[in-house]
C-alpha cells in the first residue's frame, strides 16, 4: 500500500516545488494510472515512491516502510517490495532474455534452483517462451518491454510502477501491453501506471489520479476524462 499524506517537495537547488500538500492512497490489489502534463510532479511522486528522493515534509509510507525517516541500507528491502519498469527499457545488452530476468534474482541472492524454476514460468507469463536466447538487439521494442515487465515480476513485488511503459510503441503494441498490465493486477500485484496516452487510459475502466502544479486535481474512475492533458 502506499499511503500519501499532505506531501510536500522542494528541490532546494532550483527552489521548485514540486508537489504541494498531495495526499492519497493506493490499496493493494488496485490499478491506477497516474496522469498530468510534464513538470506535473508525476515523477517526483514515483521518486517518493521507489526512495529515490525524501518528501521535504509530511508522509509517506510504502509496503509498511516510512519512507521519510528509512535508513539508506534498509532500501534495498523496500525496493524488493517493489517493480519499475522505464520507458527506455534499461536491459542489459551483453546478456540475453533469460539472463536479464535472471540478474534480478541474482541480485538479490536467490539459488539457482529457485533461478531455473522461477524465470521460465515469468518469461511464459509475459508472453516470451521460446525467446529465451534471445539478445536485447534481435527482440523488437514491445518485446523489449516484455522483457522488462518480466525483470520487474520476477522476485514477486508486491506493486509494479511503470513509468511511460508504452511510450515507444505503436497503439497494437501499447494496448497488449496494458492488457498485460491487467493480468498481473488480476494476479494480486498492485499496478500504477504513469501515461500521457488519453485514448489508452479511457479504453480501461480504472482509477485515474491527475497530478498538475504539484496539486492533485482529481482522482477517480473519471479523472482523466474531466482534464486535458497536454
Amino acid at each position: 500500500m502506499v499511503q500519501m499524506n499532505n506531501v510536500r517537495k522542494v528541490y532546494e537547488s532550483s527552489n521548485t516545488v514540486a508537489l504541494d500538500g498531495v495526499s492519497l492512497t493506493i490499496n493493494d490489489g488496485e490499478f491506477v494510472f497516474l496522469v498530468g502534463p510534464s513538470g506535473s510532479g508525476k515523477t517526483t511522486i514515483m521518486k517518493l515512491i521507489t526512495g529515490e528522493i525524501r518528501p521535504t515534509s509530511g508522509q509517506i509510507i510504502v509496503n509498511d516502510f516510512d519512507m521519510g525517516t528509512i535508513k539508506r541500507r534498509k532500501l534495498p528491502k523496500v525496493r524488493r517490495t517493489l517493480g519499475v519498469i522505464f520507458q527506455d527499457y534499461r536491459l542489459i545488452e551483453n546478456m540475453n532474455v533469460y539472463d536479464n530476468v535472471a540478474f534480478a534474482m541474482r541480485v538479490v541472492g536467490a539459488a539457482n534452483a529457485d533461478i531455473k524454476k522461477r524465470v521460465p514460468y515469468i518469461l511464459e507469463l509475459v508472453g516470451l517462451e521460446g525467446r529465451e536466447k534471445r539478445m536485447p538487439n534481435e527482440l523488437s521494442g514491445g518485446e523489449q518491454q516484455r522483457v522488462a515487465i518480466a525483470r520487474a515480476l520476477v522476485n514477486s513485488p508486491r506493486m509494479i510502477v511503470a513509468d511511460e511503459p508504452t511510450g515507444n510503441l505503436d497503439p497494437v503494441r501499447s494496448l497488449e501491453l496494458m492488457l498485460l498490465f491487467e493480468k498481473i493486477n488480476e494476479m494480486g500485484t498492485t499496478v500504477m501506471v504513469v501515461t500521457h496516452e488519453k485514448e489508452l487510459v479511457n479504453a480501461f475502466s480504472k482509477r485515474v489520479i491527475t497530478i498538475d502544479g504539484g496539486h492533485m486535481i482529481s482522482d477517480g474512475m473519471d479523472g482523466y476524462y474531466s482534464y486535458e492533458i497536454e
